[in-house]
């Protein structure tokens, strides 16, 4: 692997407030190896002069759904393996193109994808995987239509369709099975439907989702093979029983209130907003096929995306960044820091998808920083996103330069 000494950058670093100019960083297998503000010597690396360019850590997008190939998710569910599993590698390669180095995928994507990405079968960001999301029945990943039921020769739960985002599993001894098959397929960590949901077509938005019987046993299990549960809520009610019961991060949050806010962060726990994605099914979702029952409930979350983030930053609550879009809407990834800004400053949006997202997935000092020992996770950028966050936006055109664990994948700078 070769290795890159970057010299003469300003290097932004999420803890600081400022961009530090006049840095360099040095890259030799795969970790970042030296930071300086003097000269660093060194033999045999390839120099980049970046003539005063940000230099800055990887993003971190801790809500993607890579096989949502289609807004219509009933319908990715019964499309051909091959078939999702190829219109998924572009959108994996744009995601890396736009600068988002790793990527936790909250529910479809296995460990089979984790594995193509690793091998270099195909480019995409390093992937966190939850294996399939677990839903209740009637709940948010219960994709069957009224009227429909689950037949007795249906398959069984460790079967696998690759569009499929979700499992059923209900009672105290299921979900602890359907756990276990997960993270023996590969799972990082688990995902549960903790409230209703917009995409699916049966259930309410502020309905409980699992008990907390349920939730403790999705947690214990988890906890015994050293990881974590992601919960998705939406109301209050919903995000107090699973922070209660030990879930680790709440996804979307959009209806928290300030009481509610309080007790996550005295529980220490993360939420993942996912303010976009509400934007693009409001606007795009019945255009590419979003059914007109998901279609009805996205006005009851859209509007309380932006009044979230205000009450989350005023309780303190560790914010990690999350996008959670479908279909052709994955193009808007980067749109996630334009809708924060209207409440965070750029610092906060971009803490959020660098060390606050480290600390989700536990890779803290690793991953989110340009730090000697952290992976070579690696963007240099047009412009001061500190001063405006604009430059990390669209589809990577400020970002000539995109290295992921000490690899080279896309480098426009001689173009620059």
């Amino acid at each position: 692997m070769t290795s890159v000494l970057f010299r003469n950058g300003a290097l932004l670093d999420p803890l600081q407030p400022e961009l530090i100019p006049g840095h360099e960083v040095l890259v030799e297998e795969g970790r970042i190896k030296e930071v300086s503000d003097r000269p660093i010597k060194t033999t045999g690396a390839r120099v980049i002069d970046l003539k005063g360019k940000t230099l800055m850590p990887g993003l971190i997008d801790l809500h993607v759904h890579v096989i949502a190939v289609e807004f219509n998710l009933p319908r990715v569910a019964t499309l051909p393996n091959v078939l999702v599993t190829l219109r998924a590698v572009p959108l994996m390669r744009a995601m890396l193109r736009r600068g988002f180095t790793t990527i936790r995928d909250a529910g479809g994507a296995g460990y089979p994808f984790k594995q193509a990405v690793e091998a270099g079968l195909a480019e995409g960001p390093r992937m966190f995987v939850s294996g399939r999301a677990l839903s209740q029945t009637g709940g948010h990943g219960d994709m069957r239509t009224r009227g429909d039921y689950m037949p007795p020769d249906a398959p069984c739960g460790c079967c696998v369709r690759v569009g499929a985002l979700t499992r059923v599993a209900d009672g105290v001894d299921e979900v602890r099975r359907a756990v276990r098959e997960e993270l023996q397929m590969g799972a990082d960590q688990i995902k549960i439907m903790a409230s209703g949901g917009v995409a699916s077509p049966t259930d309410p938005v502020g309905a409980w989702g699992y008990s907390e019987d349920e939730i403790r046993a999705i947690v214990a299990e988890a906890r015994g093979r050293q990881t974590y549960v992601l919960a998705h809520a939406y109301t209050p009610d919903a995000i107090a029983r699973a922070v209660r019961c030990g879930v680790r991060t709440i996804e979307h949050g959009n209806l928290i209130d300030d009481a509610t806010a309080r007790l996550v962060a005295e529980h220490d726990a993360f939420v993942v907003p996912t303010l976009v994605t509400y934007e693009a099914l409001a606007s795009e979702g019945g255009k590419y096929g979003l059914p007109e029952a998901s279609l009805a409930k996205v006005a009851d979350v859209h509007e309380a995306g932006l009044r979230s983030l205000e009450i989350m930053k005023r309780a303190g609550v560790r914010m990690g960044f999350g996008t959670d879009l479908l279909g052709e809407s994955q193009r808007l990834q980067s749109d996630e820091f334009r809708l924060r800004a209207e409440v965070l400053s750029p610092a906060e949006a971009i803490a959020s998808a660098t060390v606050v997202g480290a600390d989700v997935l536990g890779m803290t000092g690793k991953l989110g920083r340009l730090v000697p020992g952290a992976f070579a996770d690696v963007l240099v950028v047009d412009g001061n996103p500190l001063r405006s966050i604009d430059c990390l936006l669209g589809q990577g055109e400020h970002i000539p330069f995109v290295m992921k664990g000490g690899h080279i994948h896309f480098d426009e700078l001689e173009h620059a």
